[in-house]
């Protein structure tokens, strides 16, 4: 597929021609599944780099299959076996974490008071952010797969490749970080700690090591001093970040999975460690980050950018995903004033869709939001958020069903089964996005002397159209033209006068569309209002 096709097709594409290379060599069926796969670090809730990584995940899930009939599963996997460092800032009760610092996510009691653990409660939330987006997901646990055995087969192997393993990753580590350095981290039986014990010894013939509980390699960890032999078996160890990637692609049979910029080495290095253990690494696209209001990276906690929960105050998620879809490989700023540009392109695409053959709506982005032969919202009202917003502005209103009643004056259909549930939506968050970002710092002008005998001209224009019936928003347009013309005015000095009175900026929607939408007699009532101030 040519590179200027949509990129999850790009992707799709390359991932069956993995599959069919592995079906050549007896390595799979087409009757088995397809595996994608997300990972997710529970030491904090799930925030909006978790939903855009699982949504284009999923984009690139429908693409697949837009193109095989070859089953598909996405396996959402929680690193929750993981050794909390340090207790995080946003938690309550942390007096009831830090005595467990040093101990697997799964093993420290739950600070909300609610689950049987840490990792408990914030697995709990991830599965219920992904539900309420409707993500078709395997959820799978890593403290669970560690003590029901489903490593087992895997550890062992890797500990009987361990020298393979050490040559791989030490070349890759500062030459003072390479000392004492070792893929596994056992358990402490005494003090169930995983980040304070130390690797002294290996037994691959009995599936075992040696370890001492002596504050790990830098001896900074609370530990009990205790040591010994350990089976590698059955959760008495988990392997570190890179080799327990490698770890999930390899005993899982990864096919797909995508990872930020930051992650390229580590997914280069867990590829070298599958291939060593035998296996056959994933595909797979590294995406970029993204960036605060300075350039700045966010980070995953959010940092100064926006909660996925604060996107839907002001619209729809779908739009969220408009923004997601632009190429994953370049950095993009995410702002709350993306917010209203995407949610008009979200809206766009959603009316395209309504006129365009299959082959057409491949290229439509919202092809891939949606699960194939899903209920998908219909869009065939000339109605932008944009429109929305500027109604808010220039009446001053904040309340809904107001808002809306301008809304169908445009056009009748906003409120139908069809478009009134996507309309409700669309100004709420108007409201909310005027309330919370613009008001406060909006300054509406008055015209200059020399406009306020075209306003008033135009207002009795409007007056004389709604009298006649006028609803056609190119005719109504002209009626601007016409009036500034009349009295020696470049129309764009007049649009820009009526802009910054109405709605405080220096431009806004086509002007015919807006005039029906307020209700052409209230458009001259305002008209003739400003014309005074």
């Amino acid at each position: 597929m040519s590179q200027n096709q949509p990129w999850p097709l790009r992707e799709a594409t390359s991932l069956l021609a993995h599959i069919e290379a592995l079906e050549s060599k007896g390595l799979r069926t087409k009757d088995d599944p397809v595996l994608f796969e997300t990972g997710y670090g529970p030491s904090g809730l799930p925030h909006i780099g978790t939903f855009a990584e699982v949504a284009r995940t999923t984009f690139i899930r429908r693409a697949f299959r837009s193109l095989t009939d070859r089953p598909t599963r996405l396996i959402a996997f929680s690193d929750d076996m993981d050794g909390l460092r340090k207790v995080p800032l946003n938690i309550p009760n942390p007096e009831t974490v830090e005595p467990h610092l040093g101990k697997p996510l799964s093993s420290i009691p739950d600070p909300f008071g609610v689950d049987d653990s840490y990792s408990g409660h914030m697995n709990r939330r991830l599965r219920e952010f992904l539900d309420q987006f409707g993500f078709e997901y395997d959820f799978r646990s890593s403290t669970d797969m560690y003590t029901s055995g489903v490593f087992n087969e895997s550890l062992s192997l890797l500990l009987g490749k361990v020298d393979d393993v050490l040559g791989i990753i030490l070349p890759t580590l500062r030459p003072n970080s390479r000392e004492g350095w070792s893929p596994f981290m056992p358990v402490c039986p005494d003090c169930g700690r995983n980040l304070s014990t130390s690797v002294t010894g290996y037994h691959s013939e009995r599936d075992a090591l040696s370890f001492a509980c002596d504050g790990g390699r830098e001896g900074k960890v609370a530990h009990c001093g205790a040591s010994g032999e350990l089976s590698v078996l059955d959760g008495n160890v988990k392997v570190g970040w890179k080799v327990d990637w490698a770890l999930r692609w390899f005993t899982f049979g990864i096919h797909y999975e995508m990872y930020g910029k930051d992650l390229i080495e580590s997914a280069q290095l867990s590829a070298r460690i599958v291939r060593a253990l035998g296996g056959v690494p994933p595909v797979g696209l590294f995406y970029e980050m993204f960036l605060d209001e300075d350039g700045k990276k966010i980070s995953k906690s959010i940092g100064k950018g926006i909660s996925v929960d604060g996107w839907q105050e002001y619209a729809p998620v779908e739009s969220l995903s408009a923004f997601l879809y632009q190429n994953p490989r370049k950095a993009k700023r995410l702002t709350w004033d993306t917010i209203p540009n995407f949610t008009d392109q979200y809206l766009k695409q959603l009316a395209d869709w309504e006129t365009q053959d299959d082959e057409g709506r491949l290229w439509n982005p919202s092809y891939f939001y949606f699960d194939q032969g899903a209920a998908r919202p219909s869009w065939k009202v000339a109605v932008n958020y944009s429109l929305v917003r500027n109604l808010v502005v220039c009446m001053g209103k904040d309340d809904p069903d107001v808002v809306t009643g301008y809304l169908q004056r445009y056009d009748a259909r906003v409120t139908d089964d069809e478009h009134g549930a996507l309309t409700r939506q669309l100004v709420r968050g108007a409201i909310a996005y005027d309330r919370d970002f613009e008001a406060g710092s909006r300054t509406k002008e008055a015209p200059a002397s020399e406009l306020r005998p075209a306003i008033l001209e135009l207002a009795d224009k409007l007056e004389k159209a709604e009298a006649d019936g006028q609803r056609d928003t190119d005719a109504l347009q002209s009626l601007a033209f016409d009036s500034a013309r009349a009295n020696d005015i470049e129309p764009r000095t007049l649009f820009q006068a009526l802009y910054r009175g109405l709605i405080g900026q220096n431009r806004g929607p086509r002007f015919g569309g807006f005039m029906l939408a307020l209700g052409l007699s209230e458009a001259a009532a305002a008209l003739r209002a400003l014309a005074k101030s």
